[in-house]
């Protein structure tokens, strides 16, 4: 590999803001990083942090609407001819041969037919693909798939290789594989890249392959940790200085319980923060619960937690930012503690939780001031599209669907909300806009 104390790549207060006037989403917030030559070094963070929309300003794809990116000392212009990215997703064209699809590549940067041919056959031969020259992607396993995804970037020699998750989309053996072989390369200086940046939320995943861990946060998008991984290759994953780094990692992300009013955030079109909802499965939030409530004291080491349950990390912090939220559960130094009141949502019946639930999510800034709209509206009743654009005054358009799709979820689950797919249209169920009174049921408050 290269001589680490060169600096690769710079980013200078860089920021990323869509729409415009009052209403405007930021997505990432002053982000100032450096990557040195032979570094391979991991962004992460939970999903909506903007690591991927980082990613596409490192290699040109997208300019930021502030700040400036350098590419050894000099400010990017445009598409950085020296670096490539992976995405999760394959990309192959379908109607090409594996190795036509790394060809293609090289036919866009302009080198020879015969050049390109002994290339790319010989990038096939690297990552392990000798013999599946003239299959065709719908021959392959993900992984494979992934393997050509890799060899096509590699292809043009990039000084600087981005992955944007690119494992995420494989099943376990066949990532635990990839990763591995990855490493080998990298490791084994077979390839001329002099640096890596992976985008990932696996944190196992980001303290096995690099060299420093930037952990970002979102709302907005920022930096909130750099970490040195100090391990030498291979490593071991029972090794308790891996353990200790994954747990430290695990304990930034999930962070601390803070007081009420700061945990709910505010209503949309409310000064401050609108708190977004975590996007999970009510089944596996009562399954997260009945779990805690079946330990010693209540409470669960949260890397430990994730072992368990065997949930990747983004999954399982979603999950517990939804149990905190709700009150059921507190976050301290790593740890995840249920409180009385989850212990009485996870033993209670099915009606009686989803009475404990509604009258939890009433209480959130989201859901009154959607229950409010709904309560002014016409025969209580209003359109998706009409909801999505109001929320869109707060998020931007793909997280605006995900909230109000989550909405109903948990509207429908607490009897609050109903919707009507063919209408597209959502509306109180009866009693909704009242519900039950608290007093009426005797379960305890938050700890």
């Amino acid at each position: 590999m290269a001589d680490p104390n060169g600096s690769l790549l710079e980013l200078r207060h860089i920021n990323q803001i869509y729409g415009g006037g009052e209403h405007t989403f930021t997505a990432i917030q002053d982000v100032t990083l450096s990557l040195n030559e032979g570094e391979f070094a991991t962004l992460m963070g939970p999903t909506g942090c903007g690591k991927s929309t980082l990613l596409r300003i490192i290699t040109g794809l997208q300019a930021p609407t502030a700040g400036e990116v350098l590419y050894r000392g000099q400010p990017l212009h445009g598409v950085n001819p020296h670096a490539t990215i992976v995405f999760q997703t394959f990309a192959l064209f379908p109607w090409l041969t594996v190795q036509e699809n790394v060809e293609v590549a090289l036919k866009a940067r302009g080198v020879p037919p015969k050049l390109r041919t002994t290339r790319a056959l010989d990038l096939l031969d690297r990552v392990g693909l000798d013999g599946f020259e003239n299959a065709y992607p719908r021959e392959l396993s993900g992984g494979m798939l992934q393997k050509v995804g890799f060899a096509r970037a590699m292809a043009v020699e990039p000084e600087l290789l981005c992955l944007d998750e690119p494992f995420s989309a494989l099943d376990v053996l066949s990532a635990e594989s990839l990763r591995g072989e990855l490493m080998e390369l990298w490791t084994g200086g077979v390839i001329p890249t002099r640096a890596i940046l992976l985008a990932t939320h696996n944190i196992e995943e980001a303290v096995f392959l690099a060299d420093r861990i930037l952990v970002m946060d979102k709302d907005p998008g920022r930096l909130i940790m750099n970490l040195k991984v100090d391990l030498p290759h291979p490593r071991q994953r029972k090794d308790p200085k891996f353990l200790n780094l994954v747990d430290r990692v695990y304990m930034v992300l999930a962070g601390h319980t803070q007081p009420e009013h700061v945990e709910m955030g505010t209503a949309p079109g409310e000064p401050g923060r609108t708190r977004a909802l975590p996007h999970i499965n009510i089944d596996d939030l009562t399954g997260l619960l009945e779990h805690l409530d079946g330990m010693p004291n209540n409470r669960a080491d949260i890397y430990a937690l994730a072992r368990e349950l065997q949930v990747n990390s983004d999954d399982l912090l979603r999950l517990i930012e939804a149990a905190e939220l709700l009150g059921f559960a507190n976050i301290a130094y790593g740890d995840i503690t249920l409180n009385p009141l989850g212990e009485t949502f996870a033993e209670a019946s099915i009606r009686a939780r989803k009475e404990i639930f509604a009258t939890r999510i009433r209480r959130l800034p989201l859901f009154k001031w959607l229950l409010g709209l709904l309560r002014a509206s016409d025969k209580q009743q209003m359109e998706w599209d009409v909801v999505q654009k109001a929320l869109e005054l707060e998020f931007h358009e793909e997280e605006a669907e995900r909230q109000l799709d989550t909405a109903i979820d948990w509207g429908r689950y607490a009897e609050l909300l109903a919707y009507d797919d063919s209408s597209q249209v959502l509306f109180l169920e009866p009693g909704g806009a009242t519900g039950f009174a608290r007093e009426n049921f005797n379960f305890p408050g938050p700890a």
